[in-house]
C-alpha cells in the first residue's frame, strides 16, 4: 500500500527499473537529450520559415503545413506509440524513432521544392511521435518518489532552455549559412545529435522488453477511430489564421470529431470487455491525479504557446521591432523556468498540487502585466517592461509543468508510463493547435476590424489585449483545475488521518 502523510502528499505506487544510481542517470540523460533535440527543432524551423518561403517558392498554406504537418502526425503517433513501448520495448523505439528522425532531417535538408520538404516533415513529426513517449515512460520506469520528482523537474529545465534558445540558435545558423543555404543547416544539424543519441541509447538505456508469448496488440480499429479523432479535432485549428479568406466548412469537422470520439470510446468499452488490450485503457481517467493532471496541462499549453506567439507579433507588428530582438524577449522567461522546474521538481514531493497553484497565479498575474505594458508603457521602453514580466511569468511556469507531470503519473503503473505520458503530450500538441488558433483569430480579427477607424497605435494595442484574453481564459481553467484536484488531495487526507484516528483502539 502506498503511505501517505502531511508532510509527504505524494504518495508511490511504482517501482523503478533495479539499476545502480548512476547507471539510472546516465540512461535519464539520454531520454532528456532525445527530447531536447525534438523541442530544439520544432521552435528553430519557426525561424527559418521565411527563408523557405523565398528559396522554395513556397506559399503562405505551404508554409504552414511545414509547421502544423508536423504537429498533426506527431499527435496522430504518439498514443500508439506510448501504447507499444509499454507493451514491448521502449529502447528499441527509441533508436527507431532516432533513426526515422535522422534519416527525414537529411531529406528535410535536401529537399529541393517545398512539396519534397512537406512531406519529409510529415514524416519527420511520425518519426518524433515513436520517440517523445518513450522519453516519459523511461522517466517513469527509471525513478519513484522524491527521485523522479527531481528527475522531471531537471527535464523540465532541460526543456525550458531548448525552448529558450532553439529560436537564436536558428537564426544564428540561418545568418552563417545565408537565406539559401542557412535553414538547411537547420536540418543538417539533427543528423550528428540524432546519430550521437543513438550510440549512447544502445549503450546506456535498460532493456525494458517485456518478454511474452502474446503478439503485440494495437487494437487496430481503435488506432483508425483514434487517429480520425485526431484529425477532425485538430484540422480546423491547425487552418485557421483569423484572415476573411478562411474557409468556414471546416469547422463541421468538429462534429466529426464528436462523433469518431463516441465511437473510439464505445468501441474501447467493447474491445476491453471482450478480453482484448484497448489502445487507451479508460480506467486511467478514473485516476483522479492522472485525469485532473492531463486536463490541466491541456489548458496550460492552450495558453502558453499563445502567449509567445501573440506577444512576438505584436513586438514586431505593433512596434516594428526587429524578430532577433523580439524573440529576445522571452529569453527570460525560459531561464526563470528552467531554474525553478529543477526547483518545483525537488519541492513537488513535500508540498503536492499548492506549487502548482501557485505557479499558475505568477502566469496570470504576468498575463495581465503583459497586457498593461502594451497600452500604458512608453513604446521604446516596452520590450524592457515585457521581458521583466515574461520573467516572473516564467519563474510560475516552471512550478507548472515539471510538478504536474510528477503529480499527473503518481498514481499510474509503471508499465501504463509510455501510453500515460503519450497521451498528456496529445493534450500539448491539441492545446497548441486550439489556443494558437483562437488567438491568432481574435488578434487578426480585431486589426482587420479596426483597422482604418483608428491609427495604429490603437488597433494593435486592442488586438494584443484581445488575443491576450483568449490566453488568461485558458490558465484560468488550468488554475480552477488545480484548485479542484487541490481541495480534492486535501479532503481525501483528512479522511485518511480521520479514519486512522478511528482504528486506533
Amino acid at each position: 500500500m502506498a503511505k501517505t502523510s502531511a508532510a509527504n502528499p505524494v504518495p508511490d505506487h511504482t517501482a523503478a527499473i533495479p539499476l545502480t544510481q548512476g547507471a539510472r542517470w546516465r540512461a535519464f540523460w539520454v531520454c532528456v537529450a532525445v527530447a531536447a533535440i525534438t523541442i530544439l527543432d520544432m521552435t528553430k524551423v519557426n525561424v527559418a520559415l521565411p527563408s523557405i518561403g523565398e528559396v522554395l517558392d513556397a506559399g503562405s498554406t505551404e508554409l504552414q503545413l511545414i509547421v502544423s504537418g508536423f504537429v498533426l502526425t506527431f499527435g496522430l503517433v504518439l498514443v500508439p506509440m506510448g501504447r507499444l513501448g509499454d507493451q514491448r520495448s521502449r529502447r528499441m523505439l527509441f533508436v527507431v524513432g532516432l533513426s526515422l528522425y535522422t534519416l527525414t532531417s537529411i531529406l528535410c535538408a535536401l529537399a529541393p521544392t517545398a512539396t519534397v520538404l512537406l512531406a519529409a516533415r510529415l514524416l519527420q513529426g511520425a518519426a518524433a511521435g515513436i520517440q517523445m513517449p518513450q522519453v516519459i515512460g523511461m522517466a517513469q520506469e527509471l525513478f519513484q518518489g522524491k527521485e523522479r520528482g527531481r528527475a522531471f523537474g531537471l527535464f523540465g529545465a532541460t526543456i525550458g532552455l531548448a525552448t529558450a534558445f532553439g529560436p537564436t540558435l536558428g537564426g544564428l545558423l540561418i545568418a552563417l549559412g545565408g537565406p539559401d543555404e542557412g535553414w538547411r543547416l537547420i536540418f543538417w544539424m539533427n543528423v550528428p545529435l540524432c546519430l550521437a543519441a543513438i550510440v549512447f541509447a544502445l549503450w546506456l538505456l535498460p532493456d525494458t522488453r517485456t518478454r511474452s508469448r502474446r503478439r503485440v496488440q494495437l487494437d487496430p480499429v481503435g488506432v483508425l477511430l483514434f487517429g480520425a479523432s485526431v484529425v477532425a479535432l485538430m484540422w480546423p485549428f491547425l487552418f485557421t489564421t483569423g484572415a476573411p479568406t478562411d474557409n468556414p466548412a471546416r469547422w463541421w469537422l468538429l462534429v466529426a470529431f464528436v462523433l469518431f470520439t463516441s465511437a473510439f470510446v464505445a468501441w474501447e468499452r467493447r474491445y476491453a470487455a471482450r478480453g482484448g488490450s484497448p489502445l487507451i485503457p479508460l480506467k486511467l481517467f478514473g485516476i483522479d491525479s492522472f485525469r485532473n493532471g492531463t486536463l490541466l496541462q491541456t489548458a496550460y499549453f492552450t495558453a502558453a504557446p499563445a502567449m509567445f506567439l501573440v506577444t512576438t507579433l505584436f513586438l514586431q507588428i505593433g512596434l516594428g521591432l526587429e524578430p532577433v530582438y523580439a524573440g529576445m524577449v522571452s529569453i527570460g522567461f525560459a531561464l526563470a523556468s528552467a531554474l525553478t522546474s529543477w526547483i518545483g521538481g525537488n519541492v513537488v514531493s513535500s508540498h503536492g498540487r499548492v506549487v502548482v497553484v501557485w505557479g499558475l497565479l505568477a502566469v496570470l498575474v504576468s498575463i495581465g502585466g503583459l497586457v498593461l505594458a502594451a497600452i500604458y508603457v512608453d513604446p521604446v521602453w516596452t520590450p524592457y517592461v515585457m521581458a521583466a514580466i515574461m520573467t516572473v511569468g516564467g519563474a510560475g511556469g516552471g512550478l507548472v509543468i515539471a510538478p504536474n507531470q510528477t503529480l499527473t503519473l503518481v498514481d499510474v503503473p509503471v508499465k501504463q508510463g509510455g501510453l500515460a505520458g503519450s497521451v498528456g503530450q496529445l493534450g500539448q500538441r491539441v492545446g497548441t493547435a486550439i489556443g494558437t488558433a483562437v488567438a491568432l483569430s481574435l488578434f487578426y480579427a480585431t486589426i482587420y476590424r479596426e483597422s482604418g477607424e483608428h491609427d495604429d497605435h490603437v488597433v494593435y494595442h486592442d488586438a494584443y489585449a484581445f488575443g491576450m484574453l483568449s490566453v488568461a481564459v485558458f490558465l484560468a481553467l488550468a488554475f480552477i483545475v488545480a484548485v479542484i484536484d487541490l481541495t480534492a488531495r486535501r479532503k481525501k487526507m483528512q479522511r485518511n488521518v480521520s479514519d486512522a484516528e478511528t482504528a486506533v483502539p
